[in-house]
């Protein structure tokens, strides 16, 4: 089964994350900052990873160590999740329109970790929640899952729309990539016979 539970406790978190690779995108997150959540979720349902996230952070500064550190915990499930990744389709991409914006996500699951993020947020929150805390999530889920991952706006003027759209287009690129190849279900998707 390509499922994983991670739990992650830190003076600043305590976090505990299950992941299921062959889910339906159900999903039921509580982190804490309600506009991350509305995130997480369109993660899962646009992924159909089935996910649940509990996160209990220092609210008193602010989000950053909560949002970073979910993204970690993530990352480290997908990768257990993923196991050796023997049969995965391994890449994955996406553009996704929202409304104003187009957002292009592209990844491999290589086990080399890589963020490349063309994103402008043109305000500084979203509601309460600080927009510079969208890439601080794709950076810890990148480095912490060992994927190379690649954002880039085409265009867009929403912060709402923008991050949303990047969330989605993620999932759908890592919905893609974590697919079983029904031709090489049975090998890693690597000359070098490991990824």
């Amino acid at each position: 089964m390509r499922q994983a539970r991670i739990a992650r406790k830190t003076a600043e978190t305590d976090i505990t994350v299950e992941i299921n690779l062959d889910g339906s995108g159900s999903y039921d997150n509580q982190t804490g900052v309600g506009f991350f959540d509305h995130m997480l979720d369109q993660l899962s349902r646009h992924s159909l990873i089935d996910m649940t996230v509990r996160a209990k952070g220092d609210y008193h500064i602010d989000d950053h160590h909560t949002v970073e550190d979910v993204g970690i915990a993530l990352g480290q499930a997908l990768a257990q999740a993923l196991g050796d990744k023997k049969g995965i389709r391994r890449y994955g991409e996406c553009h996704l329109p929202m409304d104003d914006t187009q957002v292009r996500a592209a990844l491999d699951l290589s086990g080399r970790p890589y963020l490349v993020w063309n994103v402008t947020l043109p305000t500084p929150k979203i509601g309460t929640f600080d927009t510079e805390l969208v890439r601080e999530f794709f950076q810890a889920l990148s480095t912490h899952g060992g994927i190379t991952l690649h954002v880039d706006q085409l265009h867009g003027f929403n912060s709402h729309h923008i991050a949303e759209a990047a969330f989605k287009a993620v999932a759908r690129a890592l919905r893609m990539a974590v697919e079983t190849d029904p031709r090489k279900a049975d090998a890693i998707p690597s000359t070098k016979g490991a990824l």
